[in-house]
C-alpha cells in the first residue's frame, strides 16, 4: 500500500494472476451484454478516445446531453449487467464505505488512447471514495489538486494494481497520459476480452452515485 497523498492510495498488485484472468472472464460477458460504445463530449461532440460501456445499476455516459448517470445502455437500451462480484468484493476490502456502489465504469484503452486531466464530480456521494483497478497494459497515471493548474505528478498502474480515491483527494484532477507496453504486460493479452486490442488496458472504476441515507 502506497498513500500517493490524504486519500489517494495505491495497492500495487492487488489482484494476482488467477484473480485478474477470473475478473477478465466476467467482464467479457458483461461486454458481450452491454457492447462498448463512443462517448463524446457535450458541447463538441468530439468522441473520446476511449471506448466505455457500464454494470451496475447505473452506468455514466457522455453525449450532447451533458454527463450522466442512467440506468440503461445509451444504444441498446438494455439495463446494464450486474457488477461481478469479485468487484463488490473488492470494494468491501479496500474502500470501508457502509453502502455499495451503483455503478462501475469499463473504460477500454487502445494502444494510443488517453484520458484529460478531469475530476470525478458527476456523483451525489463524495464521502464515498471512486475505486479504480487496472487489467492489461501500464498506465502512466497523472494526478493533481483540486485546481486544473495545480502541480501534478504521475505513477505507472499496471495490470492487476488497485488505486483509491478518497477522502481529501476525492475530487483531485486525474487522468492518463499514455499507455505503456511493458513486458509483463505482453502475458496478459490473452486474458482481455475480445473487445480490447492488443497492447490496450481495462480500467474498472467503482462509484456510489447517490447520496447515502443514514441507517
Amino acid at each position: 500500500m502506497i498513500e500517493l497523498a490524504p486519500g489517494l492510495v495505491q495497492h500495487p498488485g492487488y489482484l494476482g494472476p488467477a484473480a485478474q484472468a477470473a475478473l477478465a472472464a466476467e467482464l467479457a460477458r458483461v461486454i458481450d451484454e452491454a457492447p462498448p460504445f463512443t462517448p463524446t463530449m457535450p458541447r463538441t461532440a468530439k468522441p473520446f478516445s476511449v471506448q466505455m460501456t457500464n454494470c451496475g445499476p447505473l452506468g455514466w455516459v457522455s453525449d450532447r446531453a451533458g454527463y450522466r448517470y442512467q440506468p440503461h445502455h445509451p444504444e441498446t437500451g438494455r439495463p446494464w449487467p450486474p457488477i461481478p462480484a469479485a468487484l463488490l468484493a473488492a470494494w468491501d476490502d479496500l474502500v470501508g464505505f457502509p453502502h455499495p456502489p451503483e455503478a462501475c465504469l469499463v473504460n477500454l484503452y487502445a494502444p494510443g488512447s488517453r484520458m484529460g486531466l478531469h475530476q470525478d464530480r458527476d456523483e451525489a456521494e463524495f464521502a464515498a471514495p471512486v475505486l479504480s483497478l487496472s487489467l492489461g497494459a501500464t498506465a502512466i497515471f497523472r494526478y493533481g489538486g483540486l485546481r486544473r493548474g495545480d502541480p501534478t505528478r504521475s505513477i505507472r498502474l499496471r495490470g492487476g494494481d488497485a488505486l483509491v480515491i478518497g477522502g481529501a483527494s476525492r475530487l483531485i484532477f486525474h487522468g492518463i497520459d499514455r499507455i505503456v507496453a511493458e513486458p509483463p504486460d505482453l502475458l496478459a493479452a490473452p486474458l482481455l476480452p475480445q473487445a480490447v486490442p492488443p497492447g490496450g488496458r481495462l480500467n474498472l472504476t467503482l462509484r456510489r452515485v447517490s447520496a447515502a441515507r443514514p441507517a
